[in-house]
């Protein structure tokens, strides 16, 4: 499987670097999701920008991801650009479920916000505590 791993101090980029994501695929990526949240990656995006075709494995995988991240951090799903990935998406109304970015740029900023936000919300609840 060839893929590239781009580790940011707040988040990471998963680029998988295949056609299909398919059920030869499938348990590599599940064990590698595992592996960056065992290693306590707080925000994972994936980035399917080269992906043409993904079967139901290839779903299992992403929602394996999605319920890993789901208490944790973010999971966002970013490049989904092939007519035949995004139909199958939306056909199995994933679409409802998982966070769908267009770019890396606004998948990396969305994080950034929401990092910002729980930051806020902390300092909130710390100063509420406080007085």
């Amino acid at each position: 499987m060839k893929y590239s791993v781009d580790k940011r101090e707040h988040y990471s980029v998963f680029t998988l670097d295949e056609l299909k994501l398919d059920s030869l695929l499938a348990p590599v990526i599940k064990s590698e999701f595992i592996i960056f949240r065992n290693e306590g990656v707080k925000n994972l995006v994936l980035d399917l920008s080269g992906v043409k075709f993904v079967d139901s494995s290839g779903l299992s995988a992403i929602l394996t991801a999605n319920r890993l991240w789901k208490d944790f951090g973010s999971f966002i799903i970013t490049g989904v650009d092939h007519p035949s990935v995004k139909k199958l998406i939306e056909i199995s109304r994933l679409d409802t479920v998982l966070t769908i970015i267009p770019t890396l740029q606004e998948s990396t900023d969305y994080i950034m916000m929401e990092e910002l936000e729980k930051e806020l919300t902390a300092e909130a609840d710390t100063d509420n505590e406080v007085g």
